[in-house]
């Protein structure tokens, strides 16, 4: 048997460059758009599949292109289509937004995007239909698509509140939101200055601007592959957004303290806090024993983490897991709807319900109750989400002031964002970071 038949793709797949991405990218999209799965989910599942880190990228560009741009490509098909697609065609539908995306939003050479997804129709198992692919698709390159408005892609329920929340941004929270999220980088102190690897970028030949609101942060007008990155895989910088970032300014935990990171995984800002200061004594704790082995990757590639403790339980227990020694500063960076991160989270906009709202303002509010319990007197308490509805924010904090007499804000300053009782909080987009809240919550003698 040749490797041309051998392959799970197909004779023709194989031979074809491409074809695998778009066969990729048809499934991803039908999981998260038809069957409610998680995109972050469904890319961690395929992208392991592709061997070339530019096929990789594609895939997630394509993905991400496509849910940005549903109600669009949904509209189209309505148009064009004689008879719309049935419950079963959810692999059709999908591949046809994929290859819209392609010529819509990526620009890519139409020769190569029409060729490769008319394959993997044939891919998929789609024979009968790869003639109607490539007609849609070469309508779509002549007529190009009508505009939709930006919040017809949001539900109602959703559009609502956030015009109740924040009646004078609502629009350009809603049309930021549909915005590709800039490339962050955090540089890690332990290793490097800011400057010396703007220096490092700089001889690499990638453009990049250091960021005035957070030591460590450095944008990218242009994302590149981690991999091409100076020492990414010996974790002198890793990928965070500024807000996230700013976590660690808003904390602002002293050197050596006992610190808990209560809702820690993937990791990524209990090991800022580390490669500021090593002597922390740090506990991270999530309540998914799957996601526990992100943080310690995330440990294991930047240096850090050596002496922190990492388990596997629910904040809200306390009698599980704390020993009764009280924390100088804990970070609850809370579940949430991320509304804020709908830019980076595009299927935010499928799947979450006005009933989850509910619920996980339930679930803050029980890990602030039980989280101030093993703080000191005098220590910090950081609440962060990144959600932009007032429910889970300024909301939660004034609920949680009025039950809690010894909770006090501290004030932040205005790098963190609108001023909200004390609190802060940044919408998507303004100073290219994502939609964040913070506050920061000192227990005070009474």
């Amino acid at each position: 048997m040749t490797a041309a038949t051998s392959s799970p793709w197909g004779k023709s797949a194989a031979a074809q460059p491409g074809v695998q991405t778009r066969a990729l990218a048809a499934k991803v999209l039908a999981a998260v758009i038809g069957k409610g799965r998680s995109l972050k989910a469904e890319l961690g599942a395929a992208l392991p599949k592709l061997d070339d880190s530019r096929d990789r990228a594609l895939l997630e560009a394509i993905c991400f292109a496509a849910l940005r741009r549903r109600v669009v490509y949904d509209q189209a098909l309505r148009q064009w289509l004689q008879k719309p697609l049935g419950a079963r065609d959810g692999d059709l539908r999908a591949l046809l937004m994929a290859g819209f995306a392609q010529l819509d939003v990526l620009q890519l050479p139409a020769h190569a995007a029409l060729s490769a997804t008319v394959e993997a129709a044939r891919a998929l198992g789609r024979e009968r239909q790869a003639g109607m692919v490539n007609a849609l698709l070469r309508r779509a390159q002549r007529e190009g698509f009508a505009e939709a408005r930006a919040e017809d892609a949001w539900p109602q329920w959703l559009l609502a509140q956030v015009r109740h929340d924040w009646p004078e941004q609502a629009m350009e929270i809603i049309a930021q939101s549909l915005q590709p999220a800039p490339m962050w980088l955090r540089v890690n102190r332990q290793q490097h200055s800011r400057e010396a690897y703007l220096g490092l970028l700089a001889e690499a030949g990638i453009e990049a601007i250091a960021e005035p609101l957070s030591a460590d942060a450095v944008r990218l007008p242009v994302a590149v592959p981690v991999s091409s990155l100076p020492g990414f895989a010996q974790g002198a910088v890793s990928v965070q957004d500024l807000s996230a970032q700013q976590v660690a300014d808003a904390l602002q935990a002293p050197l050596g303290a006992r610190v808990l990171d209560a809702c820690a995984a993937p990791g990524g800002k209990s090991a800022h806090l580390l490669e500021r200061d090593p002597s922390l004594q740090l506990l991270a704790l999530d309540v998914d024993a799957r996601r526990l082995q992100r943080i310690r990757e995330t440990f294991a590639r930047t240096g850090v983490g050596a002496q922190a403790q990492v388990l596997a339980v629910d904040a809200t227990d306390t009698a599980a897991w704390w020993d009764g020694n009280p924390f100088d500063a804990v970070l609850l960076d809370a579940p949430c709807s991320a509304t804020g991160i709908i830019r980076r989270q595009p299927d935010v906009l499928l799947h979450r319900r006005a009933e989850d709202i509910v619920a996980l303002a339930a679930l803050q509010s029980r890990l602030l109750d039980a989280l101030w319990a093993v703080l000191r007197p005098g220590g910090v308490l950081l609440y962060s989400t990144c959600s932009i509805l007032r429910q889970e924010n300024g909301q939660q904090v004034m609920d949680f002031l009025a039950r809690t007499p010894d909770a006090q804000v501290q004030a932040l300053p205005a790098v963190f964002g609108h001023e909200v009782a004390g609190n802060r909080q940044r919408l998507p987009g303004e100073q290219g970071g994502d939609g964040f809240f913070y506050a920061r919550l000192v227990k005070v003698a009474v």
